[in-house]
């Protein structure tokens, strides 16, 4: 199994580091390509590489890092997925100038965490970014989280609880399988239309709470 990270901003990073961390070899890359990433590298050791967006995407489970407001180019531009899994790590979240309009807006409830919603109708963000990836198995995980307390999996005497969700049996046994290696307590919340709307940020009742198993 071969495992892959498109994106190297604060969710990349730290999933690299958790993988790492856990003996986990893994290919991560952004747009700017390999050689951007050779601190990281060198910071990580021997078990990440560092690659292109395509070498990233070519793995048997790829984590989608990205910002949403880029998800839909970089994803829609990869090659057939025919069957491969990917983690849908993304939220349907902008981030914000801190001196924009955007940032001072009363009316925005998430202005004073730096990020608004986007306005995707009726649809949740998995159900979008399903869309992107045609012939991909998509699981949500890894992204109801705060990016800084995933390299810390266990607290408090206990896990932090990871959710999950997707449509595809095997696809998310696969997912679980990482979730607790990396030493979070995995719990599932069903199809990706029930859990995708349950976790995503930045409305999804279960979205940024930090629960312990213990």
């Amino acid at each position: 199994m071969t495992i892959g990270i498109i994106g190297s901003g604060a969710l990349g990073s730290n999933l690299a580091r958790i993988f790492a961390k856990n003996g986990i070899a893994a290919t991560i890359s952004n747009s700017r390509g390999p050689a951007s990433l050779a601190a990281l590298v060198e910071e990580l050791g021997s078990s990440i590489t560092a690659g292109t967006v395509e070498q990233a995407a070519s793995a048997d489970i790829v984590f989608a890092a990205m910002r949403w407001s880029v998800a839909k180019d970089v994803l829609t531009s990869l090659p057939a997925w025919n069957g491969r899994i990917i983690v849908d790590g993304t939220n349907a979240v902008e981030f914000l100038e801190p001196n924009s309009p955007d940032a001072n807006d009363p009316n925005n409830p998430l202005a004073a965490y730096g990020i608004k919603a986007v306005d995707l109708g009726e649809q949740h963000s998995s159900e979008v970014f399903s869309q992107y990836v045609p012939g991909a198995r998509v699981v949500k995980a890894f992204n109801h989280l705060d990016v800084n307390v995933l390299p810390e999996p266990e607290v408090s005497g206990g896990k932090r609880v990871l959710f999950y969700s997707g449509d595809d049996a095997d696809a998310k046994s696969q997912v679980r399988a990482i979730i607790e290696a990396t030493g979070f307590f995995a719990v599932d919340l069903g199809t990706l239309d029930t859990g995708g709307r349950l976790a995503s940020l930045p409305f999804g009742s279960l979205a940024s709470h930090s629960f312990i198993k213990i």
